[in-house]
């Protein structure tokens, strides 16, 4: 009996071949995206040997951008782009159009059309949030106020991303791509808006009826007690509705996926559904980038490597560059700048689709699809010795440029507490590292205690907020011995640390204990063994989040049934 199985043989070499592919790229440090981006490239038909299906493979792609794009959205964090939103929005919007200028240059510089330009340009402009993310994760600043800006910048990247991938099919025609159906039967300008119209009623059905029904549906299935069932409907929710945005509002399956993941996330399911979600997302994220590497030309960097480097030195260095002095032009500090510069300074999964919506409209040439490809590959090998750079080039610039150092050292308005700051505030006060979810609420009980405190904060805006609240606060990295002076904690009766970085702890309690030697001292942890540690350099006071959860809840169920507490 014959079989017809391009789909098994295609899914099954695309798994193997990323599999070998993604292990020896995470051995040789580099991440696994590349290690598929070259598996797609060996089973593709730019390379001799096995071929895969690139119908097949294309469509399973797609599957792979929803549940890509579903997972960005159940981490898309409203509340946290906000919280940076002043640096985050203006800088994410000028570094894009700068690199799209580059990109437009270069393009024209070769003989391409505008369009085609305009596509390339956008395509190199955009950070790959996954790549972002796993980065941030591996040096554990995730949850440090650069890694919040890094990620709140390329959270406003894949916004204006998914804007352009809505507007870009009406326009295509007067791009000099293929002209659609849509933009055909009238004018540009009523086809665009048209458009907005359509993903406008999606957004506002999703957010008004979306996040009601959602998660009442997931509580009627969770009731059942079936794993299998509320894994399917998670998968539905993430499938079905990018698939209904596609076919009722002709909106995008990418932007449809995203709004089902964001409003998911407003239930408080969302990290279950971002559980049972995960190994399906994972396996056809791979998929996407397998078989974008299909689609790559090898022989582009034998025939044009020209063309490649100048992909690169635009992701690599026009990007970083603008970045770098975008932040510091928001008087942020060196670090965070060049930690910034580092997270742009690649591109991934949006590019990948901005270029494909390109090539299937006719705006860009294969060419192009192949050069974005080249710079993915390059920049993201690359992206981990970027990182590693920061502090060694850190330090150099400060040893060797006396305005790097003046920049570093230049007076911040907000870096110190202003003359006016009352009296009560400079003795005898907290001071209080961190002003995040535990820092708040700390901050809550002692103003309505009416204790003084000083509120020491790493993002800059969140201290103009609470300046013009008349909260007394200092914006800087309190593992700096100049912000503690600033705070005036040679004069305070307590040191509160609510971040939970044990590095820069241990340089704040050393900077307070030399400055202050009977100050009290309260630290917060993450772990056992770092509270232990602490516990060991003298600092009685450290509280574990478990610990205490624990500590509370056994209290709870002891007073409750009238036994006695537990000493």
């Amino acid at each position: 009996m014959e079989h017809n199985i391009p789909l098994i043989t295609t899914l099954a070499a695309g798994f193997s071949m990323a599999l070998v592919f993604g292990f020896l790229a995470e051995r040789i440090k580099v991440p696994a995206l590349v290690g598929y981006l070259l598996a797609g490239i060996l089973i593709g038909p730019g390379t001799p040997g096995f071929v895969a299906d690139v119908s097949l493979a294309s469509q399973l792609s797609e599957i792979g951008v929803m549940l890509l794009m579903f997972g960005v959205g159940l981490h898309f964090s409203l509340k946290d782009l906000l919280a940076v939103k002043r640096i985050a929005v203006p800088g994410a919007v000028v570094q894009m159009s700068l690199a799209t200028l580059l990109g437009m240059g270069v393009a024209w510089w070769w003989g391409w059309s505008w369009g085609a330009g305009l596509i390339f340009g956008l395509s190199l402009s955009c950070a790959s949030t996954v790549v972002l993310l796993k980065a941030l994760e591996a040096r554990g600043v995730l949850d440090s106020m650069n890694g919040r800006i890094a990620v709140g910048w390329l959270v406003v990247e894949d916004l204006a991303t998914v804007l352009v991938l809505v507007l870009l099919p009406p326009l295509a025609g007067m791009l000099g791509g293929s002209v659609t159906d849509s933009a055909s039967t009238g004018s540009l300008w009523l086809t665009i808006g048209k458009t907005l119209f359509q993903v406008a009623a999606f957004i506002a059905i999703m957010l008004v009826a979306g996040r009601r029904v959602l998660p009442w549906l997931l509580w009627q299935i969770s009731r059942t007690g079936s794993r299998e069932l509320f894994t399917l409907s998670v998968i539905v929710a993430a499938i079905g509705i990018a698939y209904g945005a596609a076919q009722l509002f002709s909106v995008s399956f990418a932007l449809g996926a995203f709004f089902a993941g964001m409003v998911m996330r407003e239930s408080k399911f969302s990290h279950r559904a971002a559980e049972e979600s995960l190994p399906l997302r994972d396996a056809f994220s791979v998929l996407f980038f397998v078989s974008v590497g299909m689609l790559f030309e090898p022989v582009i960097l034998l025939e044009q490597p020209v063309h490649v480097l100048g992909v690169v030195a635009i992701i690599i260095c026009g990007k970083s560059i603008a970045a770098l002095g975008l932040v510091l032009a928001f008087r942020y500090p060196l670090n965070t700048a060049l930690t910034v510069s580092a997270s742009l300074a690649q591109i991934g999964e949006f590019s990948f689709i901005l270029a494909g919506l390109g090539l299937s409209l006719g705006l860009l040439p294969d060419e192009g699809m192949s050069l974005v490809l080249a710079g993915a590959l390059i920049s993201i090998a690359l992206n981990p010795l970027l990182f590693a750079a920061i502090e060694p080039l850190r330090r150099w610039i400060l040893q060797r440029s006396e305005l790097a150092r003046k920049l570093e050292q230049r007076t911040d308005p907000y870096a110190e507490l202003p003359m006016s700051t009352e009296r009560r505030y400079l003795h005898g006060q907290v001071v209080l590292v961190g002003y995040g979810r535990v820092g708040q609420r700390i901050a809550a009980a002692m103003q309505s205690g009416g204790i003084a405190y000083v509120v020491a904060e790493q993002n800059r805006e969140l201290v103009e907020d609470l300046r013009q609240q008349g909260i007394a606060a200092v914006f800087g990295n309190a593992a700096d011995p100049l912000v503690l002076v600033q705070a005036h904690v040679a004069q305070a009766a307590m040191l509160v640390v609510t971040t939970p970085d044990p590095l820069d702890m241990r340089q704040m309690v050393e900077t307070a204990r030399t400055l202050n030697p009977g100050i009290e001292i309260v630290l917060r942890s993450h772990s056992e063994q770092e509270s232990e540690l602490l516990r060991r350099d003298g600092i009685d006071q450290v509280f574990v989040g478990e610990e205490e959860l624990a500590k509370s809840m056994s209290g709870h169920v002891l007073a409750r049934l009238g036994a006695p507490a537990a000493a």
